[in-house]
């Protein structure tokens, strides 16, 4: 345990256990497939309103395939459900997905998703795996789309927009040391705290 990590001195019970994992693959046809999956167990066992299930036994298992195109326009969408509390009526909302669509990951996504799939139009848990696809995205794209070669960004030169990464966290602020001593080119660029600036969100 880190020296920097308070000791638990107390006895615990796991009582809730919530995996999600995605993973997004490069297709032959220049297009991508971002696959998320959410998984909630139970440390115990459990009888909910319609079902039961044991401690380990998935109380939600949901499926959300996700393609985009370079541009990261959604052109197929899908969703499944493998463990619902509500058998024969959550997973009927699967199909719905489709209604992303056309949307674009970077451009006013989440609001996207919540005038077509939020509330009663959706699953909160297959919605929930999508504000996760706009960053799984943008992180494959590095080494694949974007190229920033290290030592070499005092060579390039600033377009119109502030490249994605910047003012998106508190390390590539670009009045900060890490942006002046590796990417020069943007130190200065006006800041726009708590945003992408290539968002329209």
């Amino acid at each position: 345990m880190s020296a920097n990590t308070q000791e638990i001195t107390s006895s615990r019970r796991l009582i809730h256990e919530r995996k999600i994992d995605l993973k997004v693959y490069r297709r032959e046809d220049q297009l991508w497939d971002i696959e998320a999956e959410i998984l909630d167990c139970k440390g115990q066992d459990l009888q909910l309103a319609a079902v039961y299930r044991k401690a380990g036994e998935p109380i939600h298992h949901m499926l959300l395939t996700v393609t985009i195109n370079q541009d990261m326009d959604v052109v197929n969408a899908f969703a499944k459900s493998l463990q619902v509390p509500y058998e024969g009526t959550c997973e009927l909302i699967g199909p719905d997905y489709a209604k992303l669509i056309g949307l674009n990951l970077l451009k006013g996504f989440r609001e996207g998703v919540k005038s077509r799939l939020g509330g009663i139009l959706g699953c909160t848990h297959i919605s929930e795996l999508t504000k996760l696809l706009p960053t799984a995205a943008t992180q494959a794209f590095v080494g694949e789309v974007f190229y920033v070669q290290a030592n070499q960004t005092e060579k390039m030169q600033p377009d119109e927009q502030l490249p994605f990464q910047f003012n998106g966290c508190h390390t590539l602020r670009t009045d900060g040391a890490i942006v002046k001593q590796y990417h020069p080119v943007w130190y200065g660029y006006p800041l726009e705290p708590g945003k992408f600036i290539t968002s329209k969100e």
